[in-house]
């Protein structure tokens, strides 16, 4: 029911702090303990790509599936084609009902896509929705930009300023620095060519 990629899930039994160097890598190491969700504090992954981000937002996740709390995983294009099928069958309030029930909602690749201005209102009604919702919750983003530059996505400047200060009114924002994990695995095979020498066309073939 989360939507959270069952083919190599990523864990935080899977994920390798060891790598992580900084001052703060204990606050990384902390996420387990899902403190975020019973403070109602929101989660934004922030690094270049492939250093971690995504597997960080769906272990914690797939962590808060174990305890038993409902999440729901989705891209951001994901968000703005259902909103847009939603505007289209008038079923908007459905679906925004659907996004604020889960405890946790991961919502990766902000953006990478543009929004238009119904859309942007959909998405800043379900931000204020879950903002004054009662209970253990919270939003995980993952990103590869600064969240000053998120509004470039969205079409409605008043509105979208009043819903970031809701996301970051109380969140921890993790940036990761450093190479891509991804190509670890990645063989590279060198070849190289020689050309045959053409035979001379004033030497006569052997008979």
């Amino acid at each position: 029911m989360s939507r959270l990629p069952l083919k190599d899930p990523k864990t935080f039994d899977n994920f390798d702090f060891s790598v992580i160097k900084s001052k703060d890598a204990e606050r990384l190491k902390s996420l387990p303990s899902l403190s975020a969700i019973y403070t109602h504090k929101n989660l934004a992954f922030i690094d270049p790509a492939g250093t971690g981000k995504a597997h960080l937002a769906q272990a914690f996740g797939f962590e808060c599936c174990k305890r038993g709390m409902k999440t729901y995983f989705i891209k951001m294009s994901e968000l703005r084609d259902r909103f847009t099928a939603a505007r289209r069958a008038g079923k908007e309030a459905a679906v925004l009902t659907g996004l604020v029930r889960p405890f946790c909602l991961i919502i990766d690749e902000v953006g990478h896509c543009e929004f238009d201005k119904e859309n942007t209102r959909l998405f800043c009604d379900l931000i204020d929705r879950r903002y004054n919702k009662e209970g253990n919750f919270n939003i995980v983003f993952t990103n590869n930009k600064n969240p000053s530059l998120w509004r470039s996505n969205f079409n409605e400047d008043d509105a979208l300023l009043c819903s970031l200060d809701r996301v970051f009114d109380d969140a921890t924002v993790f940036y990761i620095k450093g190479e891509s994990f991804r190509g670890r695995k990645l063989e590279t095979i060198a070849l190289q060519t020689s050309r045959v020498k053409a035979p001379d066309s004033s030497e006569a073939p052997t008979l």
